[in-house]
């Protein structure tokens, strides 16, 4: 069911079609109109007349009286005004608007969803992390920011896959394997391991589980140590966010790029592109050729791994398997790695506008009865997801994580996140949708009627209030399509807080039930349709946030 405002988009493109003849300009084939700030304006605006004024030659105001005329026509349309040079704004029929009720109540928890990315393989890739310790805050973050992302994409139509890369290559994961060896045998841990508490918990585990560990000497001992460890603190981490409601489609290990000579195919592939040259015995990709402030190495002169080897073939891997879109979330310190990356697509042949998307996340503060948290129990270093969500909840941190820009540095005030006030946005949001639960439940007890096989008559709702949170309503899949198309997950956030404020101004000059022993009436039935409606919108926003929607708090 198409909502009122694409219906009202429709019917000024058949216009502007219609007007071709006397504009004597190409017209645009879409055309997305603007919920005016001042409701007085009307319920949607356009700037149209304004935009087809320079090539026509004619004056915005002529262009803009004649869609007046014609709009004036429309079954939808209640009345059209023309302000300031040709501003077009627009107030819908009270049945016209009404109708978005209908289209939720049909559509329930896939109201909002749409195609406008159907047909769009979406490797997202959000946490990068060594397998060497728990998940610290910046990548907590990306847990929230990143699910929530691919959740929006594929409420857009995309087909989504989450992944996680493991960075279980290189010396750290030599000094992880030490750093347990050395506490299982009693013996100093090499100055520059790992010293977190975990270290002696997963220390503990190995040796439970595979006693004969201690039996082994040298690099092979440390090696023993290294991958049943790593095989536990995955397992950690995999746990963790599974608490936490994030899920990964896949698992990547950085190590398998260089399995099967599968790094030599890639290089190869780059090769065939005309970007990878040898000097002074290395191997370099030609990144400056797009952009990038210097030429990669990839392979050292003394045939070592340089770290873009991992990132060029990585890229090269999701390629072929079949993803056109790769988005990278990564921390404040890689903001290096935007220019290289874009570079890099460019050199396999791809267009980094479009193939490439990169995300930058900066860095979150913990304050906590006035103080800044910065050391863990366990890791001995920043806090750790685990510890985020035993002091707020998984709820709060989600969403809190996810409300804000991911270019912009965060505070999460635990005091504030646990309390019970309007304060604390999470709970605003939730107690809005318990309070529409608890209106609903006392409806049905007076036995109003409610839901999308009522017959209501919807045209009843014309106060101010009610047009407001109705086209609040049926801006809701706009919102989910432009975070898709801008990876920017933090829009529905700010929407459902201002959708839970909307319904609180509604409810308070609306009255929803009737007074004492007054029997229903039919614009009892109406409102409770619309509290179904506003309710249904909220859980579907909460639920492209990972976050419950109680129905009692």
């Amino acid at each position: 069911m198409s909502s009122p405002q694409e219906e009202l988009s429709a019917a000024i493109l058949a216009i502007l079609g219609d007007l071709r003849d006397f504009l004597q300009c190409p017209v645009p084939d879409s055309l997305t109109l603007e919920r005016p700030k001042n409701r007085d304006h009307g319920d949607y605006a356009t700037s149209i007349a304004l935009a087809l004024a320079k090539p026509s030659g004619k004056s915005p105001r002529e262009i803009a009286s004649r869609i007046q005329a014609a709009l004036a026509t429309s079954s939808l349309v209640a009345a059209v005004d023309i302000a300031g040079p040709g501003f077009i704004n627009i107030t819908l029929a009270s049945s016209g608007q009404a109708s978005v009720i209908a289209a939720i109540l049909n559509d329930g928890s896939r109201y909002g969803h749409s195609n406008t990315m159907a047909g769009v393989k979406v490797n997202l890739e959000f946490i990068s992390a060594n397998p060497t310790g728990p998940l610290h805050l910046g990548h907590t973050r990306w847990a929230a920011v990143g699910d929530s992302l691919g959740r929006v994409l594929s409420a857009a139509g995309a087909q989504v896959a989450r992944e996680f890369y493991i960075n279980d290559r290189g010396n750290q994961m030599e000094l992880f394997g030490a750093s347990i060896r050395a506490v299982a045998l009693g013996i100093e841990r090499p100055a520059d391991g790992y010293l977190g508490e975990y270290i002696v918990d997963l220390a503990t585990q190995v040796v439970a589980q595979h006693p004969q560990v201690l039996q082994l000497e040298g690099q092979e001992s440390i090696a023993a140590f290294r991958d049943y460890g790593y095989a536990l603190q995955l397992k950690q981490q995999q746990d963790v966010l599974d608490a936490f409601g994030t899920h990964f489609d896949i698992w990547f290990s950085e190590k398998s790029l260089y399995e099967n000579d599968f790094f030599n195919h890639s290089l190869q592939r780059l090769r065939d592109h005309g970007h990878v040259y040898e000097k002074e015995g290395a191997t370099w990709m030609r990144t400056t050729d797009f952009g990038d402030d210097k030429d990669r190495v990839m392979l050292k002169s003394d045939g070592s791994f340089a770290y873009f080897a991992s990132d060029s073939a990585y890229y090269i891997s999701k390629r072929e398997r079949g993803f056109d879109i790769c988005i990278y979330m990564l921390g404040a310190d890689h903001h290096g790695y935007v220019g290289r990356l874009k570079a890099l697509a460019a050199c396999a042949g791809d267009d980094p506008e479009y193939n490439i998307h990169v995300l930058i996340g900066q860095m979150v503060k913990i304050m906590e009865g006035g103080q800044e948290l910065k050391l863990s129990k366990r890791a001995g270093t920043i806090i750790t997801l685990e510890e985020l969500v035993e002091k707020v909840g998984v709820d709060a941190a989600r969403y809190t994580l996810v409300r804000y820009p991911v270019d912009t540095p965060m505070v999460m005030d635990v005091d504030i996140l646990r309390s019970h006030t309007n304060e604390n946005p999470v709970y605003y949001v939730q107690y809005a949708h318990a309070r529409i639960c608890a209106v609903l439940r006392n409806a049905a007890e007076l036995g109003i009627s409610f839901g999308s096989d009522v017959d209501v008559d919807y045209e009843l709702l014309s106060h101010p209030r009610e047009r407001e949170l109705i086209g609040l309503l049926a801006e809701f899949p706009r919102i989910v399509a432009g975070a898709a198309q801008l990876r920017e997950p933090h829009r529905i956030s700010r929407y459902v807080e201002e959708l839970a404020g909307v319904y609180h101004r509604f409810y308070n000059d609306c009255r929803v039930l009737p007074m004492g022993e007054d029997p229903a009436q039919a614009i009892h039935t109406s409102r409770a349709n619309l509290c179904q409606a506003t309710s249904q919108v909220v859980a579907n926003a909460l639920a492209l946030l990972g976050v419950r929607a109680p129905e009692r708090m």
